[in-house]
């Protein structure tokens, strides 16, 4: 596919509405972070079209929660093999709208999504929609129509944890994404019109949070909302759900720990941390932002944050060579900023990075990436949820006090523990109260639930137990 094609794709003025597009009367303009400039547009869609596009899935309910699980399951695999066949596409989008480097957009935004719902396809075969306790049959059902407002910094990741699970459990679901990165969901909706997804059971409906959102989120046609984002906003959509009854599955903010113990390799520890806190620029909810090491070996692991971050390159997302674009807007970046600049006030040292601009990315809404020491427990900067290429590092005195420090946090997302010793580390892990921890540097497992403790949110995505999100339960008693 030429150049030519692939940016015509990002020229939208239209909602997927019963299984036809509609144009909408008014559109938005999306910008490249990484030069500012105007590179496609997106509907601006209304609280009409949100009634129609929820009217829409409500009506394919009924066929589709009773179809089979197989049949909903061949139906995902179409959809699969299609966005397979989009893959460059999905990768080109991905790179110009988040700004995500080139390697990034392949691996941890597409081709993980893919897999993901190639995943759910294979799961709708073999979930236990059925299961006997006692003299009682206990099934699993479609929850309804589900509404999911995705995020700006994995906007096809985070579409296909949730509509992967929610095809694959019979629920309906019309999708909000984010106003700055629509451009990957629209490609998402031409493959499942090209699957042949029924109308009414894939709905795309882009705008305003404000608008489109609120409208979804306060539906009473909506039985379920799945909404990524801030934790702000998490509770205003879980205040409108309960207005009418209805579950909120709710992905929110992080400021999670990488917890290293006296026993760790120190240099691989230190390096796997950096690099996973700054992955997609820090714009992770469940970025390591937090790295707690010995108090003894505290100068030596700065020394090794700041040489892992020299050898990073921030640059042209669209270079192959580049580890870190430039974050989403001029406002995160005014945001970013204004965090490191706080914590210099405060007394931080600048390990490596700082507040000031780039000179070389005119246009582009670049941060130098930034670690961050002599900081109290309590500081903001600790505690706060930055979002950028920001890390913090505060020393601990043993196993005890890195739980307290890693525990002491509104959030509970992700984490991390390194040790010589395995067992060790599980120790220190199963105390962390978050939702996930990776010891030694363990791969990503995307059968595994994800979702967070406390102010990272409710409900869990990935794999079976995402998938059950979607579902309520009736029991037969025999």
């Amino acid at each position: 596919m030429t150049a030519t094609t692939t940016v015509a794709l990002w020229q939208r003025d239209a909602a997927l509405i019963d299984g036809a597009w509609r144009t909408v009367a008014e559109t938005v303009d999306v910008h490249a972070p990484a030069t500012g400039a105007t590179i496609g547009t997106s509907a601006s869609s209304t609280a009409i079209d949100v009634d129609d596009a929820v009217a829409a899935a409500r009506a394919a309910l009924p066929a589709w929660s009773t179809a089979s699980p197989e049949a909903r399951a061949d139906v995902l695999d179409a959809l699969v093999a299609e966005l397979r066949n989009r893959r460059d596409d999905l990768v080109a989008a991905t790179v110009a709208e988040v700004g995500a480097p080139l390697t990034v957009a392949r691996e941890a935004h597409i081709d993980l999504g893919i897999e993901i719902m190639a995943d759910f396809a294979g799961l709708a075969r073999t979930f236990e929609w059925q299961t006997t306790i006692g003299n009682s049959r206990v099934l699993r059902r479609a929850a309804g129509v589900v509404a999911a407002i995705t995020p700006w910094n994995y906007p096809f990741y985070q579409l296909v944890a949730k509509a992967g699970a929610a095809l694959a459990a019979g629920c309906p679901i019309v999708v909000k994404p984010a106003e700055l990165t629509p451009l990957s969901t629209y490609l998402f909706a031409d493959a499942a019109v090209a699957a042949g997804v029924p109308a009414g059971v894939f709905s795309l409906v882009p705008g305003a949070g404000r608008v489109v959102g609120s409208a979804l989120a306060e539906h009473p046609g909506v039985d379920v909302v799945s909404f990524t984002g801030s934790t702000g906003v998490g509770k205003t959509i879980a205040v409108a759900a309960a207005q009418n009854i209805k579950r909120a599955c709710l992905e929110l903010g992080g400021k999670s720990a990488s917890v290293i113990l006296d026993d760790a390799d120190l240099d691989e520890a230190v390096r796997t941390s950096v690099a996973a806190g700054l992955l997609n620029s820090g714009q992770t909810c469940s970025a390591w932002s937090r790295l707690l090491v010995p108090r003894g070996r505290y100068e030596d692991a700065l020394t090794i944050a700041a040489d892992a971050v020299a050898a990073m390159r921030v640059g042209d997302p669209t270079d192959e060579s580049t580890d870190l674009g430039p974050v989403i807007s001029a406002a995160q970046r005014a945001s970013i900023v204004s965090a490191i600049e706080g914590a210099l006030t405060r007394g931080a040292r600048l390990v490596c990075g700082g507040p000031d601009p780039l000179p070389e990315f005119p246009g582009g809404h670049f941060v130098a990436p930034t670690v961050l020491a002599d900081l109290q427990a309590d500081d903001p900067a600790v505690r706060d949820e930055i979002f950028g290429p920001v890390i913090v590092v505060l020393p601990h005195d043993g196993d005890d006090h890195a739980v307290t420090l890693a525990n002491d946090s509104e959030y509970g997302l992700a984490g991390a523990v390194w040790s010589g010793d395995t067992d060790r580390a599980i120790a220190v892990a199963s105390r962390i109260d978050t939702g996930q921890v990776d010891v030694n540097g363990a791969p990503f497992n995307p059968r595994a639930p994800f979702g967070g403790w406390k102010a990272s949110g409710l409900g869990r995505e990935l794999g079976p137990v995402g998938l059950e999100e979607f579902t309520e339960i009736t029991s037969i008693q025999l």
